[in-house]
């Protein structure tokens, strides 16, 4: 069962996904609980203090499972030429409905060093190892660990 949050706190009801902040229940529509995934790729994603990271290139699914996995952030660059991209576990983010962008609590400093991998050469995701240290590296638990909860957004 979804449920609200205050403006400023996280709903911490779903370890395995996004979390959602300001949702006051009063959108019409389908959002922000069930969105089209389409409609994703090219929101922006930000850092809690509000400083621009990127923006959300594709959503991967995990065909098997059913879940979310990643979503890819391309960073950096100009026009699309020199841009980095980045696998972000989806239990990283949190989608900020207020606002309408993703946050990922992680400086500019540390997506610069992040793993990532450009638009030509993607990294095995289906790979268990690559995958558990990515989750590791953004301090979230793997999202095919259902009974443990991540470590959330600090904001």
């Amino acid at each position: 069962m979804a449920t609200s949050t205050n403006p400023g706190t996280m709903d911490m009801t779903s370890p395995e996904g996004a979390r959602i902040i300001g949702d006051d229940d009063s959108a019409d529509g389908p959002g922000p609980e069930i969105m089209n995934a389409a409609t994703l790729a090219g929101e922006t994603v930000k850092t809690p203090t509000g400083d621009a990271l990127g923006k959300i290139e594709a959503i991967m699914l995990d065909v098997r499972s059913g879940r979310i996995a990643y979503a890819v952030l391309s960073f950096g660059g100009f026009l699309g030429v020199g841009e980095k991209l980045f696998a972000i576990p989806w239990n990283a983010l949190a989608l900020d409905a207020r606002a309408k962008n993703f946050i990922l609590d992680v400086g500019k400093e540390k997506l610069e060093s992040a793993p990532g991998f450009d638009k030509d050469h993607w990294p095995s995701m289906a790979d268990s190892r690559w995958a558990t240290e990515l989750h590791g590296y953004y301090d979230v638990v793997p999202y095919w660990r259902k009974t443990e909860r991540s470590s959330g957004i600090r904001i």
